[in-house]
């Protein structure tokens, strides 16, 4: 039987939700995604890719679902869209800051390409701005940056 531990993995930030599975032999550890994403076919696509690479993936599928998920678990990072329904990306982002809720990391996934929106980043301190279309293996990449590698 395996126990599941939550612990701090060294990333580049101090808080951190990941989890360490003891028992393994390798002190595996897991880190948490909240993707944020209301395009069925997208959102199984990077979760899909996130698990196979190691990683516990968690979906959202608007606005309300984003914040509900946010408020209730703790995530390494999200990744968000901003085109959703309910609440826009910006307000899910300013609730959970609000509330202190806020995932250490997170990377906007969005078709949005409007330079307001990526100022709109640096006012969030989002560490990521990624415009759809995007390939995964890019997106991987800049997850493992974050993250340090699953």
């Amino acid at each position: 039987m395996y126990s599941i531990d939550l612990c701090s993995s060294g990333a580049p930030s101090d808080r951190l939700f990941s989890r360490e599975i003891r028992g393994m032999g390798d002190g595996a550890v897991v880190h948490r995604i909240l993707v944020v994403e209301d395009e069925s076919r997208i959102a199984a696509f990077m979760e899909k890719g996130f698990r196979k690479h190691g990683y516990s993936v968690t979906i959202a599928r608007d606005g309300v679902e984003a914040v509900e998920k946010g408020l209730a678990e703790e995530f390494d990072l999200m990744l968000l869209d901003l085109g959703l329904p309910g609440k826009d990306g910006w307000v899910v982002l300013q609730e959970l800051q609000a509330q202190g809720k806020r995932p250490p990391m997170v990377i906007i996934v969005t078709a949005r390409d409007d330079i307001r929106d990526m100022m709109a980043g640096e006012h969030f301190n989002v560490n990521d701005y990624v415009t759809k279309p995007f390939g995964f293996n890019d997106l991987l990449d800049r997850v493992k940056k974050l993250l340090g590698g699953a």
